[in-house]
């Protein structure tokens, strides 16, 4: 029975690894900071660890799909990340890719 569940939990790990930009782009559309955007995450059960999200951050901003400005207003600087026009666009895009595959899913299962 271990087996079968440590085979489970690699084909889980593999689904959600292919959600994940999805899922943090759609967060995305007011500016958040990395641990504001974490909690919510969490609220909403999405189970992203930290040591997931700010490299996956940092990577969206390298690859144009988010912005980033440093808040130092307060005692302890914040960076906020929001969507950036194409980030914008690509998440459109993902989203009607994300409908089309639910569908075909509800066809299979």
């Amino acid at each position: 029975m271990a087996q079968e569940e440590e085979l489970l939990a690699t084909i889980l790990v593999e689904l959600k690894r292919g959600t994940i930009t999805l899922v943090v782009l759609s967060q995305l559309t007011s500016p958040q900071y990395g641990y504001s955007l974490l909690q919510l995450l969490e609220e909403k059960h999405a189970g992203i660890e930290a040591g997931t999200l700010y490299p996956l951050l940092r990577r969206l901003e390298k690859q144009g799909l988010l912005v980033s400005e440093w808040d130092t207003t307060e005692t302890r600087p914040r960076k906020y990340y929001q969507m950036s026009l194409m980030g914008k666009r690509i998440y459109h895009q993902l989203k009607l890719e994300w409908k089309n595959v639910v569908n075909q899913m509800a066809q299979f299962i």
